[in-house]
């Protein structure tokens, strides 16, 4: 018999946060981008509050998480950014853009979406269609491109 917890998608608008998962969700942010990445930069950028988060658990830890700004905030056009899986392989990362995508049409209309995706990440985002819409810019000291998915 399995007992493993099933992946549970929880969605939430920045007001409907409570303090304990505004704190783990920057958590993760941190220990990845931060950390891991060994990148300062400011992750807490005044976006949090009009966007949607979206984050998927398996049990008590997140697995993954994005969050979704609506045009005119992180970029001219409705974004999707934060994007993270602490389980590598395992398909989270694309679940969760697809779910991110899923926000954006539901929530702010989206037509378009863009992104600030870490150049090597290219082909991941190609897979939840998204096509390379910039050259290559640094950006916190890694390279990056902006791609763009229509619907």
């Amino acid at each position: 018999m399995n007992s493993e917890p099933k992946p549970v998608l929880h969605i939430k608008t920045f007001h409907k946060l409570t303090t304990d998962e505004l704190y783990e969700l920057l958590r993760v942010r941190s220990e990845v981008f931060v950390v891991e990445q060994n990148c300062v930069y400011q992750d807490m950028d005044g976006d949090d509050q009009n966007s949607i988060h979206l984050w998927v658990t398996k049990g008590e830890r997140i697995v993954a998480l994005a969050r979704v700004c609506p045009a005119g905030t992180h970029m001219k056009e409705i974004s999707i950014g934060r994007v993270i899986t602490t389980k590598r392989g395992k398909g989270y990362g694309k679940q969760i853009m697809l779910h991110a995508i899923d926000a954006a049409i539901e929530h702010f209309d989206a037509k378009c979406i863009d992104i600030e995706a870490q150049e090597y990440a290219r082909g991941f985002y190609e897979s939840v269609g998204f096509q390379q819409s910039s050259d290559t810019f640094m950006l916190d000291g890694i390279p990056h491109i902006k791609m763009t998915w229509k619907k």
